[in-house]
């Protein structure tokens, strides 16, 4: 493994307090549609806490892995030989943060900050992994891809 970088982020444990409130709120509730909408709210918040704490990306021989974390059920797997173009860029406010289709169209993974590398798949479809390695991340990419998948040679 050739790369393996993790950003971490505070700002997620900030939705712990809300979530929390939200299941204290559908406690004190006797009306159940109210109850069930708090409690989803509060279950909603607690799992963005928890998800997206972390992002790591990182190489797996043939492919790049994207993974928030620490709870690793939201990642993507990324084969180097589908990669067409890589470059260095910057995400704006309205793009925002988690994963989510992009205002300028294709995929964006960020956790935290602007920074970017943007890449185009050989269908033509766009990915944008937020990351505090921008230059670290597109030279491993580039080498990766100028290699035809193979960064180790």
């Amino acid at each position: 493994m050739r790369y393996n970088h993790t950003q971490s982020a505070l700002w997620p444990l900030l939705l712990i307090v809300p979530g929390i409130a939200m299941f204290v709120g559908a406690g004190l509730t006797r009306q159940w549609p109210i109850a069930f909408i708090l409690a989803g709210g509060g279950i909603l918040m607690l799992f963005s806490a928890v998800s997206f704490q972390t992002l790591t990306v990182r190489d797996d021989g043939d492919s790049l892995r994207i993974q928030f974390g620490p709870l690793p059920l939201l990642g993507k797997t990324i084969r180097y030989a589908d990669i067409d173009t890589v470059t260095r860029g910057r995400t704006s406010l309205i793009e925002g943060w988690g994963i989510h289709l992009s205002p300028g169209g294709g995929w964006t993974w960020n956790l935290w900050g602007f920074d970017c590398v943007d890449f185009r798949l050989k269908d033509g479809r766009r990915t944008r992994i937020g990351t505090d390695d921008p230059a670290g991340l597109e030279e491993f990419l580039k080498a990766a891809v100028s290699s035809d998948g193979d960064p180790a040679r």
